[in-house]
């Protein structure tokens, strides 16, 4: 059996030769919280980790499903990206935006 005295930082273990006390320093006591709220922190960490990984799995697009094609909207037109070029690559402009 051990008797911890928190007051005092000791530890007090009866043995049958007496009894044994283990002490320390506010210091080491200091730096053992840190060191425990830092493990507390990273296993919390991992369980919200874990809820939101499998959230967002349940939420993701099938990325195997063919998506249709873009549609321009209106108020765009089409402009030649090169005009000398064999193949007709367009890009679609907005004819609406402000000249800012």
């Amino acid at each position: 059996m051990a008797v911890p005295n928190y007051t005092y930082l000791k530890l007090k273990i009866l043995t049958p030769g007496g009894v044994i006390t283990v002490g320390t320093s506010f210091q080491h006591v200091y730096e053992c919280e840190v060191e425990c709220c830092g493990h507390a922190t990273a296993i919390i960490a991992f369980g919200e980790l874990a809820a939101i990984k499998k959230e967002v799995t349940e939420e993701a697009p099938d990325t195997k499903k063919l998506t249709r094609s873009f549609e321009p909207t209106e108020g765009s037109k089409e402009v030649l990206i090169d005009p000398g070029s064999p193949n007709d690559k367009v890009v679609h402009i907005g004819t609406m935006l402000s000249s800012k």
